[in-house]
């Protein structure tokens, strides 16, 4: 099984690192091109894949084709591919916004098509990726596509209409939990804390909540509720972030990103 990647930037890096690291993948088996010869020789460096000539002999040699680019890019980079990848290709694509129908469409012909919304924490092995399918890929080739999905992180398979939901909590999420990060470590620095220690520890909280709420399978309204002692001091800390309406901006916020992908 040869498995092609067309861009090679952070999220390509992290799937190639994953399937190395899960040995899902050998070296000799992943290929790839990017537009320029400086990221392709990183690559080629770090991880010992096959780098081709162009993207269109990536897209011929392949049998699994990740299409690793932004979508903005993506209508070009089909239409330099279009007439080379084949008939039994599965199809990968990690572009907000570009749904299957819309891929269908812009190959000019019916295709073995996988949308795959990962995000940056798949460069540290626990990415969280939302999947979903057309009628084309087999139940086999699905269990090989998350099983290649699941290298980096958890990965689940969702009906098309909820992936501009999953990319927002996941692919658009860590940026607002970095802020939050960025945020409370603010708070401890304000309170004497010297900042790399005030960092450190913020998201080692952080990290330490999310493993509990996965790991008890407790809703996160309950775990909030057990360190909110009565009288204490976590609960006055709750209503001062009622009060500047914590969660309804955090609910705000994933409903921009969900309408943005959907204009895209």
């Amino acid at each position: 099984m040869k498995i092609g990647f067309i861009g090679l930037g952070n999220m390509a890096k992290a799937m190639i690192k994953g399937m190395l690291e899960k040995k899902t993948a050998a070296p000799e088996e992943i290929l790839g091109s990017s537009r320029t010869r400086a990221t392709e020789e990183v690559i080629r460096k770090a991880y010992g894949i096959r780098i081709l000539k162009n993207n269109r002999e990536t897209a011929a040699e392949a049998d699994i084709l990740i299409l690793a680019v932004k979508p903005q890019m993506l209508q070009e980079v089909i239409d330099e591919i279009r007439d080379d990848v084949r008939e039994d290709t599965l199809i990968i694509s990690i572009a907000a916004g570009k749904t299957i129908s819309w891929l269908e469409e812009t190959f000019k012909r019916k295709l073995k098509v996988v949308r795959c919304m990962p995000n940056t924490p798949a460069m540290v092995g626990e990415g969280c990726s939302g999947v979903c399918r057309n009628t084309r890929v087999t139940d086999e080739e699905m269990r090989q596509c998350m099983e290649l999905i699941s290298s980096f992180g958890i990965a689940c398979e969702v009906p098309e209409k909820l992936i501009n939901a999953v990319g927002a909590v996941c692919g658009s999420s860590p940026a607002f939990v970095f802020m939050f990060l960025e945020a409370l470590s603010d708070g401890a620095v304000k309170a004497g804390m010297p900042r790399k220690q005030a960092s450190r520890m913020a998201a080692q909280a952080v990290l330490g909540s999310a493993k509990l709420m996965l790991e008890s399978g407790l809703h996160p309204g309950e775990l909030k509720d057990m360190v909110c002692s009565p009288g204490g001091t976590t609960i006055e800390g709750v209503q001062a972030l009622e009060e500047s309406g914590f969660r309804g901006a955090v609910m705000k916020a994933i409903e921009s990103c969900v309408e943005k992908s959907e204009r895209m």
